[in-house]
């Protein structure tokens, strides 16, 4: 599935099983929560923190696509084209960083 599908989801599904978009700011601070827990995971899991065992069960990747999620409702009810805007990044980020990366000595 494109982005713009996954928008087209997303919005489908707001239609069939929500009321309606909470506001901007409520779907703001549920993606500053939702970052919050994969932070959590990824801290405890990876980092040197150590893991509760009620965090041993959390699935990242499910934390990861809350993420997603909420990210498409904020395009969705922005009137943002969440595809055309990550292609024109890809460009940005391809041109601008191919050579910088390439030549980081911390990345050998």
């Amino acid at each position: 599935m494109n982005i713009k599908d996954a928008q087209k989801a997303v919005d489908d599904w707001i239609s069939e099983h929500g009321v309606r978009y909470f506001n901007e700011l409520t779907n703001m601070a549920q993606l500053t929560e939702e970052v919050g827990e994969v932070a959590r995971i990824i801290a405890r899991r990876y980092g040197e923190q150590s893991e509760k065992e009620s965090d041993k069960n959390k699935d990242l990747g499910e934390e990861l696509a809350d993420v997603v999620f909420v990210v498409l409702c904020l395009a969705n009810q922005t009137g943002i084209d969440l595809q055309s805007a990550f292609d024109k990044k890809m460009g940005i980020k391809t041109k601008r960083d191919h050579d910088r990366h390439h030549n980081n000595e911390k990345l050998k």
